[in-house]
């Protein structure tokens, strides 16, 4: 793995308003690494994830890719230098067919291995609801139709918030059964997850966060029941 980490924060602060909700957060991703992010409701995962991609306004040195300063910048342009978010809530345009919705990553303008027939290979259920409207689909195939729009940006990291959330354990399995494939040519990919023990299962790292900062932070596999659940519940 490269020295330089692929994302990096240091002291990370960030809010609403006058509502601050991350305090200080020190994170690290490396190229070709998954590492997941838990905590309980409130504890500040999705503001986090838009720090990182420029939906929360934070100073520029605030947060790192590639060594290179990008706190602040615009969304369209964090996305164009590689980093694509898998919004909670999937946030389909109900207005386009599932293909004209996967077809949006490509605006990045990113060269890379993601294409359609990729994507359908991965998802074969997509290439049968190409032509369906996007929001027409279960919520499980809404979720695939959001992966993949993602990555037809063609990213070197996927930030992906609470994928499980509001599924059946079945399709659940599904959509994390594909991440091997997505992370096999060294895409790094940051999960929010609420499933601790998935969260675990799936990733190198593990970082909790608890009211805005971080609680605990290491191995996912070093790290035990015990250690997780006081961090995630302050105790």
């Amino acid at each position: 793995m490269s020295t330089t980490p692929l994302i990096q924060t240091a002291g990370l602060q960030a809010g609403y308003g006058d509502a601050q909700a991350l305090f200080g957060i020190d994170f690290s991703l490396d190229a070709g690494e998954v590492v997941a992010v838990i905590g309980a409701n409130g504890a500040g995962k999705s503001t986090f994830l838009k720090a990182l991609t420029g939906l929360v306004q934070v100073p520029e040195a605030a947060v790192r890719f590639q060594g290179r300063p990008i706190g602040g910048l615009p969304p369209g342009r964090i996305v164009r230098q590689g980093l694509a978010m898998v919004p909670e809530g999937r946030r389909l345009f109900p207005s386009l067919s599932v293909e004209e919705n996967l077809r949006m990553g490509e605006r990045a303008g990113r060269a890379g291995p993601w294409s359609l027939e990729r994507l359908y290979r991965l998802f074969p259920i997509l290439r049968d609801k190409r032509h369906q409207p996007g929001t027409a689909l279960s919520g499980g195939q809404q979720q695939m139709v959001a992966i993949g729009r993602a990555l037809m940006s063609n990213p070197l990291a996927l930030l992906c918030d609470e994928l499980s959330l509001g599924l059946a354990p079945i399709v659940i399995r599904e959509i994390y059964d594909a991440l091997p494939a997505i992370v096999a040519e060294g895409m790094s990919v940051v999960i929010v997850e609420q499933d601790v023990g998935l969260a675990q299962r799936m990733s190198r790292r593990v970082y909790c966060f608890q009211e805005g900062r971080v609680a605990l932070h290491g191995l996912s596999a070093a790290l035990s029941r015990e250690q997780i659940s006081a961090a995630y519940f302050g105790v």
